[in-house]
């Protein structure tokens, strides 16, 4: 089995990724060579011999494969202790403190 550039990139709008173009050929193979390791698992151990699991059904409903806007039910100031002119405001560490 192969995966395609469109499947990457189908994958990544579900996941509500954003990609790069340029890195969307090394994502490709990388994912190519994912499907490919268990591909070769699959044949090194069948599935019929490890028999049913206890107490789960032999299939699963699925879902249908939709791309939804993010629930953005809180603002990101509302999230956080401090919140200045767009930015998250953390303390500042030690170890960043000039001596």
């Amino acid at each position: 089995m192969s995966v395609s550039r469109e499947e990457v990139e189908r994958i990544a709008g579900l996941a509500a990724l954003a990609l790069d173009p340029a890195e969307l050929p090394e994502l490709t193979a990388q994912m190519d060579r994912i499907v490919g390791f268990v591909a070769r698992l699959a044949e090194a151990v069948p599935l019929e011999d490890f028999g049913d699991a206890a107490g789960t059904p032999s299939e699963s409903p699925l879902r249908e494969d939709v791309v939804l806007p993010p629930d953005l039910s809180l603002r990101p100031a509302d999230l956080a202790p401090e919140f200045v002119d767009g930015f998250f405001v953390v303390p500042r560490l030690g170890a960043m403190e000039e001596s």
